[in-house]
């Protein structure tokens, strides 16, 4: 995707530490990120453009907004995510004139006044950093709960590793943060009221310009600047204090952390307070700011310092709702929801079943495509430009990647293994160079599921033959998928019924193709959950039905919906089908 960050900054803040970091990773996984900013200090990739959103007046605010405009259609951005109120305000306005999904990540608590109750400005989603953000949203500005996603800051956990406890002769407390602002005034407070620079060895990192008030101190106290090696810096301390980002990190390597913010002081983090550190994103944000007894600070001091290391399962739980790697996996999964839901459109997959040469072949079942139409069918894809995928290609690339900029993606989908599709599919795909799924009954000859019925039988029509279905999977141009022993109703069936038709088709066919599978089809569509979790269970990444799931396929990959192809969809029909909003209109009937 065409992702642009939009901040509004003078200096380094964790505003921005999370906006790169999310946005290398992004950059990493494939994705375009933009930035636009009055500064960007942080090293990043993805280009930068400047953009005074610090300058406020009526005239600027206007400006901001026609520059955004400028950058979305000049960039075809496709999503855009702001983190701070100036940068979302003229986002969100941007993004109405041009309907481009929005989300803004709140870092912070956001000021109460009757403009801000009604317009909030934060596009699609809100993604507040911890709990106390979410409740002030909701609670101050009537934010609804639904339009909101708690979304904590992501670290890069393998760059913080447990540290081995300093052997300093005089203990080292180090401080990091912002001198600017209510961190600054924190700053102060402690460093005149609460630490005693005979006792300890006091440090303070930060990017700040050191201002005149904090003079007094220099003579005493280290002011290191700006570090970019944290890691080096946290583990010669035997007290780490700060709050957000500062005291996650600290945690991480292992270090006595006391989490002090603007909001409130939780203390030396431990287990028993670990949740309510995280909810406010440690001593950040509470219900109002600067509510702090400075007087029992120096207790708290003594404690942290008379541990060697904060405790071990404080780490892992920092590391488990922290890592990078989870956080962006969870904003990808917004952004597709955001983006699917606001421009109404999903990648289409389409379900063949067989196909026949002539008049004599038809069935009774609506299940048959006349190969003449197929062609039909294939050269309108071309014309449209489609480029085909199967499900394995999003295993290896990711389900966003469906999304990317400037491209048309579909996935054909054949059921049940005819032998017509070795013979008159797999020439197309060829000639084409189109790429098909194919979910494969291997417990059957024929298709004994439809023959065998009493009301309405179908003709009798021939499976593939292992050698066909080994040929199929080594052109390159077919994945060959799992489809069950004998094609039941698997909500009709018990769990290890279920699970015996499932295991052995999966097997039979690993074994003959010699490679794994990646996607299992519903026989019918019919499924439960216990077929939804045996698929997941028994290694399948994707499972697809029919008509049922939501209507984007992220949102559940174990019930992918698929648009049926039936004997008379013409090649309007199927232009019809393939625009990209045909589910979404159909639910709507």
């Amino acid at each position: 995707m065409n992702i642009l960050m939009a901040l509004s900054q003078l200096e380094v803040t964790g505003a921005e530490v999370y906006a790169t970091t999310a946005g290398d990773e992004l950059t990493q996984r494939g994705h375009n990120v933009f930035y636009v900013s009055d500064t960007l200090t942080k090293p990043h990739q993805g280009p930068f453009f400047k953009l005074r959103f610090n300058k406020r007046s009526i005239p600027r605010r206007f400006w901001h907004v026609g520059y955004l405009v400028y950058l979305i259609k000049k960039h075809n951005i496709q999503l855009v995510h702001a983190h701070s109120r100036a940068s979302s305000w003229s986002c969100h306005l941007a993004c109405k004139l041009t309907g481009t999904p929005m989300v803004t990540t709140v870092h912070g608590r956001q000021p109460v006044h009757a403009s801000r109750k009604k317009f909030h400005a934060m596009g699609d989603k809100a993604l507040p950093v911890c709990e106390a953000i979410r409740d002030q949203l909701h609670n101050d500005l009537g934010v609804s709960l639904d339009s909101m996603i708690v979304s904590r800051n992501g670290i890069e956990t393998t760059q913080f590793t447990h540290q081995a406890a300093p052997n300093n002769n005089k203990p080292v407390i180090t401080i990091i943060g912002r001198l600017t602002g209510p961190k600054g005034e924190l700053c102060y407070r402690l460093l005149n009221e609460c630490l005693d620079s005979n006792k300890y060895h006091i440090q303070v990192v930060t990017g700040s310009k050191v201002e005149t008030r904090f003079e007094p101190f220099q003579s005493t106290i280290t002011f290191t600047g700006y570090t970019d090696d944290v890691p080096s810096m946290l583990a010669q301390s035997d007290l780490v204090i700060g709050a957000g980002r500062v005291a996650m990190e600290s945690l991480l390597c292992g270090r006595p952390t006391l989490a002090i913010g603007e909001a409130s002081c939780i203390g030396i983090v431990d287990t028993n307070n670990i949740a309510k550190a995280m909810a406010s994103n440690f001593g950040d944000i509470g219900p109002k700011d600067l509510d702090i007894d400075f007087s029992l600070i120096a207790k708290q001091v003594e404690l942290g310092l008379s541990a060697a290391h904060c405790e071990q399962p404080v780490s892992q739980l920092v590391r488990q709702n922290y890592d990078l790697n989870n956080i962006v996996n969870q904003l990808e999964q917004t952004y597709q929801t955001i983006y699917v839901e606001k421009i109404q459109r999903e990648m289409p997959i389409i379900m063949y079943h067989r196909f026949i040469k002539d008049d004599s072949e038809k069935g009774v079942h609506g299940t048959y495509m006349h190969v003449d139409m197929l062609e039909k069918h294939f050269k309108l894809l071309k014309r449209m430009k489609f480029e085909t995928l199967t499900f394995k290609d999003l295993a290896d690339n990711g389900l966003i990647r469906r999304l990317d900029a400037d491209k048309r993606y579909i996935i054909i989908t054949v059921d049940d293994g005819y032998q017509d599709n070795y013979e008159l599919l797999l020439p197309l795909l060829k000639k084409y160079n189109f790429k098909a799924v194919v979910y494969c009954v291997t417990g059957e000859n024929f298709n004994r599921w439809d023959v065998e019925v009493p009301s309405n039988p179908e003709k009798q029509v021939t499976l593939m033959s292992a050698e066909q279905i080994k040929q199929m999977h080594d052109s390159g141009l077919v994945e060959i998928a799992g489809h069950t022993m004998t094609h039941p109703r698997l909500d009709q069936l018990s769990v290890e019924q279920q699970r015996s038709e499932i295991v052995e088709n999966k097997a039979q066919l690993e074994s003959l193709i010699n490679d794994s599978l990646t996607s299992f089809a519903y026989p019918f569509g019919d499924h439960n959950q216990d077929s939804k979790e045996l698929a997941q269970e028994l290694g399948y990444q994707f499972a697809v039905a029919t008509n049922q799931g939501p209507l984007a396929m992220h949102q559940d990959p174990f019930a992918i919906r698929r648009i049926a192809i039936f004997p008379k969809t013409d090649v309007f029909g199927l232009w019809r089908k393939v625009r990209g909003n045909y589910t979404f209109r159909k639910a709507k009937r």
